[in-house]
């Protein structure tokens, strides 16, 4: 297969508002030593992605300043020493950019095979998301069968993802939103309870669980005064994960209870994180998630997808917040 020597990508102009996305062309980048080039068939577009065309998010050292954290498509190219995967497979994989473009380059143990009957548009919904679902609630929360989660922004990609996975796993799932059409969706994705944030406190909701004594598990993305709050809200030996900061990461509170509770705060990113620890967190979502998602038990949640173009549009949408699911950019 001959490939082209350009392509069109997404390039960030500078630092600022979704109008600084603009389509170009350039180099078709070439697959290096353990890398693959894959055909983009559908890229997810994530927090992560605004973040960074605001200036707050940088590539790191040797990643594509291209934006775009997960794709779908074809793999069209081995570099040497790849083994596992062939030319000709339909894969999704995680990146640390490049994914607003019609090639990317990956790193094979970052590949993961699209799921038996899911569409190319689900399938790049599935890496960022679940990836960051399975190391922060189940390998870092430790959330077990039997405890209570409470995640925020239930109606996210994130939350979505949360939601089900953690019903599989025999949790009890609070989650927090901002109306109502997305409190019902929630509860129809699983959730037990859905709080609207705007009308109810979670504080005190959360507190009455297990029999008044809170929550086992917290996944967080908001940040500032919910600190104080998540730390309210969990039972003795609870865990709060943060994976963002969307108010602010500085937080003035109270933190006697974190010592009163014996309470555990962590936190992570993925994209700084090694290539072999990408991979091995690829590797459990195959073995124990993937069998959910091809029996039908576990499904990504799309929003709305929009042509590679328009990604300004689409960073609008997410910005706006009144989606709920995945927002998608078709590249073919």
């Amino acid at each position: 297969m001959k490939l082209p020597s350009e392509m069109n990508h997404i390039e960030i102009r500078e630092a600022g508002g979704p109008e600084v996305l603009v389509p170009v062309r350039g180099p078709v980048p070439e697959a290096g030593e353990g890398e693959v080039l894959v055909k983009v068939a559908v890229a997810g577009v994530n927090r992560p992605d605004v973040i960074q065309r605001s200036g707050g998010y940088p590539p790191p050292p040797g990643a594509s300043p291209i934006p775009g954290l997960e794709v779908s498509g074809e793999i069209v190219a081995l570099g040497r020493g790849s083994g596992r995967f062939k030319v000709g497979d339909r894969v999704c994989a995680l990146l640390s950019g490049g994914g607003y473009a019609q090639y990317c380059t990956v790193p094979e143990p970052q590949l993961l095979p699209v799921p038996a009957g899911l569409s190319m548009i689900e399938a790049a919904a599935l890496p960022e998301t679940f990836m960051t679902v399975w190391t922060n609630v189940f390998q870092r929360g430790g959330l077990k069968e039997g405890e209570t989660f409470l995640v925020h922004g239930g109606s996210s990609g994130i939350g979505t993802t949360a939601i089900q996975l953690a019903k599989q796993f025999g949790a009890r799932v609070l989650t927090t939103v901002g109306n109502g059409e997305k409190a019902a969706f929630c509860r129809e994705l699983g959730a037990d309870v859905a709080i609207n944030y705007h009308e109810e406190d979670f504080v005190g909701i959360a507190r009455g669980e297990n029999g008044g004594k809170g929550v086992d598990v917290i996944l967080d993305m908001v940040g500032g005064d919910y600190v104080e709050r998540n730390i309210k809200s969990l039972a003795s030996d609870g865990r709060l994960v943060q994976i963002a900061w969307l108010r602010s990461p500085k937080v003035t509170a109270n933190f006697v209870n974190l010592m009163v509770k014996r309470l555990t705060w962590t936190g992570s990113t993925l994209r700084p994180r090694s290539i072999a620890e990408k991979g091995g967190i690829a590797r459990e979502l195959e073995a124990r998630v993937w069998p959910l998602i091809e029996a039908g038990k576990v499904r990504p949640v799309i929003s709305r997808t929009f042509p590679l173009a328009d990604a300004a549009s689409a960073h609008a949408l997410m910005e706006s917040s009144t989606h709920i699911g995945k927002i998608m950019l078709e590249v073919a």
